[in-house]
């Protein structure tokens, strides 16, 4: 049986989280060769990717530095012969405490990290991406940024960010054929959250009132539409910022 992301190599940043393994193994189960990236070992969604009959290497990557990003854009060259999809995962949630608490130094870190780190990731692939006229990249947002949740602004505000980089990433690299497209992504709960696992549960507990499906938030459904997005089915899409929540109310958006 055939995948739709036969032939194809994607690479994923911040893919030895939780939901960086979900979204690497659907990947791979459609038939891409990944490459896992991340700035700790990621050797354990690796070994999730073969488990599921998939094919992954794994290279280390800050992505707030461009001569990383641009290392690991090489090196899946120089093994695979081309980048054809980038998920830009990777992401700080940070602290949660009143605005007037965050310091500098945190906010421009959320920056780096959140949205900087896109930008470099999606600046080290362009090269390869439009010299073969293809490329699909995802962007990650948050749907704190349609709820303006409060005691995470520095997270809200870079994930807001992220929606205006697609827009006007995918107006410029369009002419070369490379879909660019945000998810607006839900909670989905992550046992490697740093916040307090009550926490959680309680945001988990407020948005499942909330949303128009009442089930639990399952990581499979954000993998999904990324792999549709990786793919030719969505070749006439670009530019777009779709969420992912099982549609959440939300005030005044």
């Amino acid at each position: 049986m055939t995948g739709r992301l036969d032939d194809r190599v994607a690479i994923v940043t911040g893919a030895a989280g939780h939901l960086g393994t979900f979204h690497c193994t659907h990947l791979a189960r459609e038939g891409a060769t990944v490459v896992v990236t991340d700035i700790v070992d990621g050797a354990k969604t690796v070994e999730r990717v073969k488990e599921a009959g998939g094919k992954a290497v794994f290279h280390e990557l800050d992505v707030t530095k461009m001569e990383d990003a641009e290392r690991v854009a090489q090196m899946a060259l120089k093994e695979f012969g081309h980048i054809d999809i980038l998920v830009n995962n990777a992401a700080l949630l940070g602290v949660s405490k009143p605005w007037t608490e965050f310091t500098l130094e945190e906010w421009d870190r959320q920056m780096t990290i959140d949205l900087r780190g896109m930008f470099v990731c999606a600046r080290a692939v362009f090269p390869a991406m439009k010299e073969q006229r293809y490329g699909k990249i995802i962007n990650i947002s948050s749907g704190t940024i349609l709820l303006g949740t409060p005691n995470l602004m520095p997270y809200v505000t870079a994930k807001a960010g992220v929606i205006g980089f697609t827009r006007a990433l995918a107006n410029e690299v369009g002419g070369y054929e490379i879909n660019v497209n945000a998810i607006i992504s839900g909670l989905f709960p992550s046992p490697n959250e740093k916040l307090p696992p009550e926490v959680i549960e309680e945001w988990i507990r407020q948005t499942m009132t909330q949303q128009y499906l009442k089930r639990r938030p399952d990581p499979n459904d954000l993998s999904r539409v990324i792999v549709f997005l990786a793919s030719d089915d969505s070749r006439w899409i670009t530019g777009q910022a779709i969420a992912v929540d099982g549609s959440q109310v939300r005030t005044g958006a």
